[in-house]
């Protein structure tokens, strides 16, 4: 459970702006999107509660009550069962003519979910949500990386990245960890304090969808009050509009099969509704661009797409209509490549990433800590003498330049070899030549 205090740790202004609303006119977005809703439901379930409305699109029940009750006096819907709790237990169902409203509704668009908030809230909050309540401290940082073994100091150069939740420039040769630091600071960004996010926002009449369950983790609904007491949103504790989440910081991760259609919003011909693009998805988190230079797109296309939104936090979206809608862009933006940044990327966009860090190989002293700890998670007894036959032949007497991945590796192959073998996994330095000549290609 992730663990923090409701009265301090979120604005007051967000929670003025995440208050349910009780009134149609207070839902902030237009009246049709969420009568056509009504009939979107209706027509996919036959007949429908009121709870069973509450339930799907996340509208207060009082809300739904005064639309359905207009709905009926307009005999596009009537009441199938009563139930024995009043207006609230009623059920509907359409009408002949509430059919034909329905289709129609459908035929425009096939969104059914919760209902989407305005974009002018979804930007309020996340400006409210990025920035100064994420702060991470060097203990937490030390923390996050501690099953790594790296250079003293190194989580100094990764902290200030963390809280200025910009961007962030890992390089190096491969093989030394880049992409395990980079969900190592993913997780911590996770674990920090949760984040307010809306299931769709509505922009130029259109539904965007931003809720991804593979990235948007929603937390447990147990929270510590200032006073260290728990409680339960919807129960004891704040109310909350429901068409927001609370979830643990996103995190995305993409690699070579990046393209830029995935920067941009993806319209579903058929559902006639969008999908928010990666960045989207990813703001108040991180993303992760991993293997930077072997996407499906030139690292130059993505210095043009991104250069202004990385220095403005802010980015456009089209939608087919050709209207530009202006979201946030603001998440931590995580490149990582084992190339030469000076032939990837001009000067103009390296100025625009805040943090630079090289993870290199291991030094001597780091790589016999990095081996040791690799035996040990394979159960496999440390032997001095023959990992000094393996500096000595391998690395100094062939010039070859350490990596961190090497132990792990040269470990599991001398293990796969015993376990043919039918001997108990051993460390020799005969075996693990054996694995070095598998593994080394010269």
């Amino acid at each position: 459970m992730v663990r923090f205090d409701f009265d301090s740790d979120f604005d007051p202004e967000l929670i003025a702006l995440l208050s349910p609303a009780r009134e149609l006119d207070e839902l902030g977005i237009p009246s049709n999107i969420v009568i056509e809703l009504i009939y979107r439901q209706l027509f996919s379930e036959g007949e429908v509660s009121i709870g069973r409305f509450n339930e799907v699109l996340r509208i207060h029940a009082q809300v739904l009550d005064k639309i359905l009750a207009r709905m009926k006096q307009e005999h596009m819907v009537e009441i199938s069962n009563t139930g024995s709790l009043g207006r609230f237990s009623y059920t509907y169902r359409l009408t002949e003519e509430g059919t034909k409203r329905a289709r129609e509704a459908m035929e425009r668009n096939q969104y059914l979910g919760p209902a989407p908030v305005s974009l002018e809230s979804y930007r309020k909050a996340i400006r409210l949500q990025t920035g100064t309540n994420r702060q991470v401290v060097p203990h937490d940082v030390e923390r996050a990386l501690k099953h790594l073994i790296l250079p003293d100091g190194f989580h100094r150069r990764i902290g200030p990245a963390v809280n200025a939740g910009s961007s962030l420039f890992l390089y190096g040769p491969p093989g030394n960890g880049k992409t395990t630091i980079a969900e190592a600071i993913a997780r911590l960004v996770a674990g920090s304090v949760p984040i307010w996010l809306p299931y769709a926002i509505t922009a130029g009449g259109q539904i965007i969808k931003i809720h991804d369950p593979l990235v948007h983790i929603p937390v447990e609904n147990a929270i510590v009050n200032g006073n260290g007491s728990t409680a339960t949103f919807g129960g004891d504790g704040p109310k909350i509009d429901k068409r927001w989440g609370l979830f643990k910081r996103p995190g995305v991760m993409v690699g070579g099969e990046l393209k830029m259609e995935s920067l941009d919003l993806r319209y579903e011909p058929t559902a006639k509704f969008y999908e928010a693009p990666l960045q989207l998805k990813a703001n108040g988190g991180m993303l992760l661009i991993d293997d930077f230079g072997r996407q499906q797109m030139s690292p130059q296309d993505l210095l043009n797409r991104w250069i202004v939104p990385l220095e403005s936090g802010i980015d456009f979206l089209r939608l087919k209509s050709g209207q530009t809608v202006e979201v946030p862009f603001q998440q931590l933006i995580v490149f990582s490549t084992n190339l030469d940044p000076a032939d990837l990327v001009d000067d103009a966009f390296l100025r625009r990433i805040q943090m630079k860090v090289e993870v290199t190989g291991p030094s001597e002293k780091l790589y016999y800590e990095i081996f040791q700890m690799m035996c040990k998670a394979y159960g496999l007894p440390f032997d001095q003498k023959t990992f000094v036959h393996l500096l000595q032949k391998w690395y100094r007497g062939q010039s070859r330049v350490m990596q961190a991945v090497h132990p792990r590796d040269l470990l599991k192959a001398t293990v796969s070899i015993c376990e043919y073998e039918g001997i108990e996994p051993h460390l020799s330095p005969q075996l693990l030549d054996e694995a070095c000549i598998s593994y080394f290609v010269n």
